[in-house]
């Protein structure tokens, strides 16, 4: 009967399993600590992204701050206000809309070349190479940086720069973070006419890196009735304060380098 002490050892086995699973059972309700349902429901509203725009760790961590009332309801750009708003029995208002907007027509063709750059395809280090490729300092390198980290698919890369649709961006701000040349900006999406150029030289010398550089001639300012226009740094700068975005400097700047917005194909679908 060598088989008896086998089978005894297995059945004491099973009961000691049994009653451990009981245990176990019983301080799992216990000891379970109740998750608040809303949690689930502004988790849901929000962008799923996981995209860190908001300063939490992903979509779920900000739920929870936002039931808890450490975060803002609007803190995600991407978030459906109205879902989020029957969640939390609360009425949240949406923010301003905003929008990154690519300040360069640095296009292949546009923006002289300094050299053809075959390397590693990041625009952080082509800049640090001699400068970067493309001959104005403050030209979009077009080598996707701000694509990869968009979490949205609302950036492409389009002849030479980066290419935005507004109708997709919710503005979370990491492709501004990530462009090493500061060529994206968030802005109000109601800005419509923007001057695409940032490049301080004097007009001579901006004019040779780039076709489509603004050269502070200063056509612009006078031709704004609503003193909306100045130019400072090298550069015209637009008051978004004082613009009536009746787009009269963007029909006389003599380089196409002021943009109106409201009568592109880009932004006719908004």
């Amino acid at each position: 009967m060598d088989w008896i002490p086998v089978v005894l050892a297995l059945g004491v086995l099973g009961v000691v399993g049994l009653i451990f699973g009981i245990l176990l059972e019983v301080a799992d309700k216990k000891l379970a600590v109740e998750v608040d349902p809303r949690i689930s429901k502004v988790g849901e509203a929000l962008g799923g992204a996981n995209c860190g725009a908001c300063g939490y760790a992903g979509c779920a961590a900000l739920a929870e701050a936002i039931v808890s009332g450490e975060a803002k309801p609007n803190a995600c750009p991407a978030a459906n206000m109205a879902a989020i708003s029957e969640a939390l029995g609360i009425t949240v208002e949406e923010g301003e809309k905003m929008v990154a907007r690519v300040i360069c027509q640095g296009h292949n063709g546009v923006a002289k070349e300094r050299y053809k750059y075959d390397g590693y395809t990041s625009c952080a280090t082509a800049a640090s190479m001699a400068g970067g490729p493309k001959e104005c300092a403050y030209a979009c390198i077009g080598l996707g940086d701000c694509m990869r980290v968009c979490s949205f698919g609302a950036i492409s890369m389009n002849n030479g720069i980066a290419s935005i649709d507004p109708n997709v961006c919710v503005a979370c701000g990491n492709c501004e973070k990530a462009c090493p040349r500061s060529a994206i900006r968030i802005i109000p999406a109601e800005t419509k006419v923007l001057v695409l150029c940032r490049n301080k030289d004097i007009g001579r010398v901006a004019r040779a890196a780039c076709m489509k550089a603004c050269i502070g001639c200063g056509r612009c300012v006078k031709e704004c009735k609503y003193g909306a226009i100045a130019v400072e740094d090298g550069y015209a700068r637009i008051d978004p304060e004082k613009c009536t975005r009746c787009g009269a400097c963007a029909k006389v700047c003599p380089c196409g380098c002021i943009i109106d917005y409201s009568v592109t194909a880009e932004d006719k679908a908004e």
